[in-house]
């Protein structure tokens, strides 16, 4: 898959052309395989892409970036590898159009805790490659933000955010921000919360596929 700026699986659609297009971003110490897990209940329509991220982490899987923790263990991202993830997958955006049946306006992420945060990063950096935003258990993260973006056009982006009210990884409060956030640059949003801890509920699943089917339509 020399060609392709990251390593990938794929579920083809039932649409010979023009199919949209839903690129998963697994979350921190995980791999492709792990959201992947819900394509066999996703509409048919879609082409599926679950992505595998850059940095292989010991003693497995992979991370969009690095977390450290310094002498006091809080943590700090390395937000460097962060935004080169976040224009990697931008990158990874414009080759699978090229190579797959794909539409080009018909692009949805779905992302899972890192994967979440770089799904933002990707969508408010490059709103034109991007039409939907599956969202859960992450949160914004301004430092992966290019300045300047609320001069980008938002008008057609739709995110569904949800996360977990018991998240021991990633605290609620961080993403009960998002909608503001996400107010201040007019970008449609639904945001909601299950009794969960940092996973994905059955009612979560099914609400966002919900969610989803109903914007394929349009």
């Amino acid at each position: 898959m020399s060609e392709f700026s990251l390593h990938h699986v794929t579920r083809p659609s039932t649409l010979k052309t023009n199919a949209p297009v839903l690129i998963m971003l697994h979350g921190y110490g995980s791999d492709e395989n792990d959201l992947f897990g819900f394509a066999s209940e996703m509409p048919e329509e879609l082409f599926i892409i679950s992505a595998r991220a850059p940095y292989p982490i010991q003693p497995y899987g992979n991370a969009w970036y690095a977390i450290n923790f310094d002498a006091e263990m809080n943590k700090w991202n390395d937000n460097e590898q962060a935004t080169q993830s976040r224009d990697l997958i931008s990158k990874f955006i414009d080759e699978v159009k090229a190579a797959y049946p794909i539409s080009n306006d018909k692009v949805s992420l779905l992302g899972f805790s890192q994967g979440t945060i770089l799904s933002y990063a990707v969508a408010l950096s490059y709103p034109e490659k991007v039409k939907n935003v599956i969202a859960l258990s992450g949160y914004i993260s301004a430092e992966m933000l290019p300045d300047g973006i609320e001069t980008n056009d938002y008008s057609h982006l739709d995110f569904y955010c949800s996360h977990g009210s018991q998240d021991q990884v990633i605290p609620v409060e961080w993403a009960r921000k998002i909608p503001q956030f996400l107010n201040t640059l007019n970008i449609r949003h639904t945001y909601n919360e299950f009794p969960t801890g940092h996973g994905v509920a059955p009612q979560n699943f099914y609400e966002f596929r919900s969610w989803l089917n109903q914007r394929l339509e349009h």
